[in-house]
């Protein structure tokens, strides 16, 4: 490597680019509210955020990660396997750094990674990649920079555990999410007999566990088409089961997912023998738990609607307007710029695709609840804020104001 910032430690590297990504989408509106009970005022409106919400750990670092490898590697073809969270905004800012996307994966690996260098630098996302690719890509050689979050790691080491024991993965995600497939190709790497389902929902579990407890399968098929590990035999691959999940689906259906299909295991095998042919691991990340909860704890306190900030492909926001959207409106927004007016907003409803809205603010007194997706940084959400303040008369306050004095 050449150039004074290759000879600098790693650390020092680390520290700035995180003094970056700190003015990038830091907000002094977001501090001011954290300092202020997470709530702010005036006249009729009040604007609740959440207590847990935006960046976790895992994105804060996967993205730290990418800052640091430009600084590290200035001179260098940076690229990335597919966006490094589901959040727009930062996806373009790593493209306006000079990394660049790898095209699509077609039927051919290689031709996926033609366009690469012997001297370039693959960047890993926080969902993990492809064990294929990357085999692949450490087999040829390339400098990887892998940001995978640990809690996808943990999956992955309990699925393969799964696969090399004999059990079938059940795992719940959405089967076409970046993680989950990823997940899926672990099991396949563990084992040759690797076997795995994934479970979408709530009622493809109940499905899947009449299904066991009948021994009833010639609709399995035709019902998990394409969800499946190659040459599935329902009857054999669904006796032993370890259960896992995309780390950012619903907790609650998480859990309820593992009940339901313990019970069936239970039926089908006996109390006696469930520890034979059933495994369960709760592998929802933490900080996605925090989220939906903070959400539940905030809607509890009462607001009238709820609008919930992230990528319209991020699973883990979806869940949030999922939960918020039980009890009042919720609209799912990517960014300040959905907010047209103080009549529409395109927002994505849930299941189905975005589209303008009318009435999403109405007139009169309003409890106004905020919160983000894991992957989205506090400027996006802190300009949403401001945008819904400027929208009902409200003053945007000092950026260094010091907490309200309690009322005595």
């Amino acid at each position: 490597m050449t150039g004074e910032k290759n000879r600098r430690g790693s650390r020092e590297i680390h520290k700035e680019a995180e003094e970056k990504m700190a003015d990038q989408f830091r907000s002094p509106l977001i501090r001011y509210l954290r300092e202020h009970d997470f709530r702010i005022s005036s006249g009729e409106t009040t604007i609740v955020l959440a207590a847990q919400f935006g960046f976790c750990y895992g994105v804060d670092r996967a993205v730290e990660y990418a800052f640091a490898a430009r600084q590290r590697f200035p001179d260098r073809r940076l690229w990335i396997t597919g966006e490094i969270i589901h959040n727009p905004r930062v996806n373009h800012r790593l493209k306006e750094m000079g990394i660049r996307f790898l095209p699509p994966r077609g039927d051919c690996l290689e031709d996926r990674f033609r366009v690469l260098h012997k001297e370039d630098v693959v960047l890993i996302p926080a969902f993990g990649a492809d064990a294929d690719e990357m085999a692949y890509l450490l087999d040829n050689g390339f400098e990887l920079v892998d940001t995978t979050c640990g809690s996808v790691l943990n999956v992955w080491k309990r699925v393969r555990q799964y696969a090399r024991e004999g059990f079938t993965s059940i795992i719940h995600g959405k089967h076409d999410h970046e993680e989950t497939a990823a997940t899926c190709s672990q099991v396949l790497s563990a084992s040759r007999d690797g076997k795995y389902l994934v479970l979408r929902d709530l009622d493809e579990a109940v499905a899947l566990a009449e299904m066991i407890e009948s021994r009833y399968f010639s609709r399995f098929h035709s019902r998990f088409a394409g969800v499946t590990s190659g040459s599935f035999q329902p009857d054999r691959d669904l006796s032993r089961i370890g259960l896992a999940n995309q780390t950012t689906m619903l907790e609650s259906e998480s859990r309820r997912i593992q009940e339901i299909l313990r019970e069936a295991m239970t039926q089908r095998h006996g109390s006696k023998s469930l520890a034979d042919h059933f495994r369960a691991f709760d592998t929802i990340c933490s900080a996605t738990e925090d989220r939906q909860r903070a959400v539940m704890e905030m809607i509890a306190e009462g607001v009238d609607r709820v609008i919930v900030i992230g990528g319209f492909n991020s699973s883990n926001t979806g869940h949030l307007v999922e939960i918020a959207g039980r009890t009042c409106p919720a609209y799912h927004i990517e960014s300040v710029e959905c907010i047209l007016d103080r009549e529409r907003i395109r927002a994505k409803p849930l299941g189905q695709e975005p589209r303008v809205l009318c009435g999403w603010l109405p007139d009169g007194p309003q409890v106004v609840g905020v919160t983000g997706g894991a992957s989205t940084p506090d400027s996006v959400v802190g300009r949403v804020i401001e945008r819904i303040m400027e929208i009902r008369g409200m003053e945007v306050p000092a950026p260094h104001a010091p907490p309200a004095t309690p009322a005595p």
